[in-house]
């Protein structure tokens, strides 16, 4: 009998929590649908926000990067005028527009250039004449090995800087294409072929 009662207790419970929640299923207690609510409206909110953000960024990134094309990129240039691929993409997307020579160049440009005329050590070490990956584009398509960078000192810097010359194909030495950057690859310049100085 102790038995019966407990069960026909444990069923007005049952009963009388139902009865609060207003008949509402699933124990979401008091307060359930606005859970369902908010969790619809982040559901909602979030993608929105992460599309606006992203068209934002994109407007920013190509406004950025069109006046960087317009003010600051470089023409390009080769050891060899014709000789190389590189010499006629000069109005292709991803080539420089304008040339700075080498008398224009800062000094410490100017001593690199002539470093690598003439195989000297590496003024940064381990990190010059290594692979540059061109992954902007900004420079002419060629196959990754390439192009390769050089470090240009920046006096009172500890530090690589942003300043560099990347130059491509033919020998260590003799490189088919020369490139200045003083702004980490945002924009180049094309070196005409710089003579042993």
């Amino acid at each position: 009998m102790a038995s019966k009662g407990a069960s026909s207790h444990n069923s007005n419970r049952s009963t009388n929590r139902s009865g609060r929640n207003g008949g509402r299923s699933g124990g979401s207690g008091k307060g359930g649908g606005k859970k369902k609510g908010l969790t619809a409206l982040i559901g909602v909110a979030v993608p929105i926000a992460a599309a606006l953000g992203w068209f934002g960024t994109q407007s920013d990134d190509g406004h950025s990067n069109g006046s960087n094309s317009a003010s600051s990129t470089v023409a390009s240039s080769t050891a060899n005028p014709g000789s190389h691929s590189g010499s006629q993409k000069g109005s292709q997307q991803g080539s420089p527009k304008d040339s700075c020579p080498y008398n224009s160049l800062p000094k410490e440009a100017q001593k690199q250039i002539n470093d690598i005329l003439t195989g000297a050590p590496p003024d940064d070490g381990p990190n010059d004449g290594k692979h540059f990956g061109n992954y902007e584009g900004r420079l002419p398509k060629e196959p990754s090995s390439f192009y390769r960078e050089y470090t240009v000192k920046t006096p009172g810097l500890n530090h690589r800087g942003e300043r560099r010359i990347v130059v491509g194909g033919g020998s260590d030495t003799r490189p088919e294409v020369w490139y200045y950057s003083s702004d980490h690859f945002e924009s180049f310049c094309t070196i005409p072929q710089p003579a042993s100085r």
